[in-house]
């Protein structure tokens, strides 16, 4: 019985408390506006106040916290809970242990060693939380894209998906921005090809192309995507960044057993199948000894790019040349 309690607390954006842990700032937006929506539409005339530390002084919060003269709901949204000083933190937890009928309190805390004394507090009480983790993998940006378009009832092909999240890389405001400006329109199912034509200027100075192109041995190709990237502004450290990807996935691919299945190579080495399955295919023509010149050629870039040489685009140019050329040889 008190699972079922605990657990339906945990989905209801009307918990009187809601601790919102991570530092992915558009999840932490997305769960703040999900408890002043649902709020709202039980009173319409709901007080917000979404207040940082720095705008609090002592004794605030408790003003903030006393019932209204009409009785009507207020929501109280705390952002960078970790950056509360003693006396505010005291305030929270005396709030938290005993929260008023009309108001629900929203804490946003990075959920790092800072401030962690709130954090263990508020979790004591058992409030409702929501992870917001910082979306960092490539797999975890894809199924990101994909339950946008879940929601809205829309779907798009692996191929789109893959091709749009390496367009707008790795910020998941922009991704979900992009998700909506296809869905707006285009009608039907999203496939690469629309994609391409949205995000082909992006897509085509994405890092991840030049280091594709380039372990597959394309060397014209890899060249002449590198300027293009160089060109419209990628960070040469992001290339490099890329192309040393892409060759340890090539030695830890090729490392593994022949007959391994993707799914169960794809969890031993933290990579998406899809992206097995890839790395697979342009694992073809590379040695041992090819993937060790490769790997010394990015090292040697990133160090020219980091101000170890006089020249980052040359340097990029001689490493993409070195790396595609080790293929087959």
């Amino acid at each position: 019985m008190l699972g079922r309690v605990a657990r339906r607390m945990q989905d209801d954006p009307l918990a009187p408390v809601t601790l919102v842990v991570g530092a992915e700032e558009l999840l932490v937006d997305r769960a703040i506006g999900d408890v002043v929506r649902a709020v709202r539409a039980q009173d319409p005339e709901a007080d917000v106040r979404d207040v940082a530390p720095g705008a609090l002084q002592a004794g605030m919060l408790s003003e903030l916290a006393s019932p209204s003269l009409f009785g009507e709901r207020k929501v109280i949204v705390i952002r960078s809970a970790q950056d509360l000083g003693t006396d505010l933190v005291g305030e929270v937890t005396r709030l938290i242990a005993d929260p008023a009928e009309e108001i629900v309190l929203v804490l946003a805390h990075l959920g790092g060693p800072k401030g962690k004394k709130l954090l263990d507090a508020v979790r004591k009480v058992g409030v409702r939380e929501v992870a917001c983790p910082k979306v960092t993998k490539v797999g975890d940006r894809i199924a990101f894209a994909r339950a946008e378009f879940r929601v809205a009832g829309r779907s798009l092909t692996e191929d789109a998906c893959r091709t749009l999240v390496e367009a707008i890389g790795n910020d998941l405001r922009e991704l979900a921005s992009a998700c909506s400006q296809l869905m707006a329109d285009v009608d039907g199912v999203v496939d690469e090809e629309v994609v391409s034509r949205y995000y082909s200027g992006v897509a085509e100075a994405s890092s991840f192309t030049v280091a594709d192109k380039t372990v597959e041995g394309r060397t014209a190709e890899a060249l002449e995507q590198l300027r293009w990237a160089l060109s419209v502004g990628v960070a040469p450290v992001m290339v490099t960044s890329a192309l040393a990807q892409s060759v340890r996935q090539i030695a830890r691919v090729g490392a593994a057993p022949r007959n391994a299945r993707p799914n169960d190579l794809a969890r031993d080495l933290g990579m998406p199948p899809w992206k097995v399955d890839r790395v697979r295919q342009q694992l073809r023509g590379w040695t041992p000894d090819g993937i060790v010149r490769a790997l010394t050629a990015v090292a040697d870039a990133d160090a020219a790019v980091k101000g170890g040489g006089m020249d980052p685009a040359y340097a990029l140019e001689k490493a993409v040349v070195t790396i595609s050329t080790a293929r087959n040889a």
